[in-house]
């Protein structure tokens, strides 16, 4: 403390330090001495992260190159009119006149990555199947998160017999495998496009439910939520206006991480042969018409390139998704500190 009457000076607080710091905080220079939101301060951390973003660029490319396989037509008017698979997917080419192609044929120039049983090119059918495997994910953690986003927050802000009511169907839910249920809905149903997204979105919504009632059951107490009732504000309003807003962070980290595992999920009842018809060309059902080349007798060669390419395709948009979802969750954390050094000591 110092001497001196009338001023008083604290020792031991570095400025210094507490400027460097001020990334975590509304301020930043960036702004000019305004505030910066959470959402945009969220953003700018994400795209300083170089894994992230190479997981973007990835899933970029694999959705261009599905989006681009083939041309869409849509109510007869053709949408997306290029081609960038050389084949058509479904096409036998050693049926064709004059053709040389045949069943499983090694990767060439002429078919980068081979044929498959049915004398079919893989490079097309991998670039057509980017358009199955892909969009049901997205299609399904769009729907699931919606629902569960939806169904929390009411479970949540009204507490008492209702919230106890609606988490005890979520229990019910908890109860079966998730994959278990999928399969037995799908053996129901049967297979194909939106009876696995059924599938999948029946027991995928409830664990957004659980995620997002838990957030805000802390968050309805805040100051901001009791001002919004006092000047009566309707309870949609303040669910979906004051609350979920500030509720929602952990949701979007949960949901970039599940396109993954419903893409495996997806993967898994085609490799089981329960997913699409034989013949599609999606992923995992690919790999499920090339399990008899996995065993081979003696001095057989086994053509690595029928479950390489599909199951590479997989593994690839799935490390990549997660790579996603984990700069999601550092972008949005906000007790994360950046690991510049900072100033001032330690």
């Amino acid at each position: 403390m110092s001497t001196q009457r009338g001023r008083i000076r604290v020792s031991g607080f570095d400025t210094d330090r507490v400027t460097e710091r001020e990334a975590l905080s509304d301020w930043s220079e960036a702004t000019s001495g305004g505030t910066e939101s959470r959402w945009r301060r969220a953003l700018r951390r994400f795209r300083q992260n170089r894994v992230a973003m190479l997981g973007v660029y990835v899933v970029t490319a694999m959705a261009l190159l599905s989006v681009f396989a083939k041309p869409i037509t849509i109510a007869g008017i053709p949408v997306q009119p290029f081609s960038l698979a050389p084949y058509d997917p479904g096409q036998i080419l050693y049926l064709e006149p004059g053709s040389t192609v045949g069943r499983y044929d090694p990767p060439t120039l002429a078919h980068p990555m081979g044929t498959d049983a049915s004398g079919r090119d893989l490079f097309s059918r991998v670039l057509v199947g980017g358009r199955y495997s892909l969009s049901i994910g997205f299609v399904v953690v769009g729907i699931t998160a919606t629902i569960g986003m939806i169904y929390g927050a009411v479970a949540g802000y009204y507490g008492g017999w209702v919230d106890e009511i609606l988490m005890r169907f979520v229990d019910v839910i908890f109860a079966f495998p998730g994959l278990v249920l999928a399969l037995v809905i799908v053996a129901l149903l049967g297979g194909g496009y939106w009876q696995l997204v059924i599938a999948f979105t029946v027991p995928g919504w409830a664990g957004y439910a659980r995620l997002i009632r838990g957030e805000i059951l802390s968050v309805k107490e805040n100051e901001y939520v009791l001002a919004a009732r006092a000047l009566g504000a309707r309870d949609r309003s303040v669910i979906f206006r004051h609350i979920v807003p500030n509720a929602i962070a952990p949701l979007i980290v949960q949901a970039s991480l599940s396109i993954g595992t419903v893409v495996i999920g997806v993967a898994a009842l085609g490799f089981l042969g329960l997913g699409f018809e034989p013949g599609t060309p999606e992923w995992g059902t690919m790999l499920d018409q090339t399990r008899e080349t996995l065993v081979q007798g003696p001095g057989a060669s086994i053509p690595w390139w029928a479950t390489v390419f599909p199951g590479g395709a997989i593994f690839l948009f799935v490390m990549a998704m997660n790579m996603i979802g984990d700069g999601v969750n550092d972008a949005l954390d906000a007790q994360e500190v950046d690991n510049v050094q900072q100033g001032g000591g330690g």
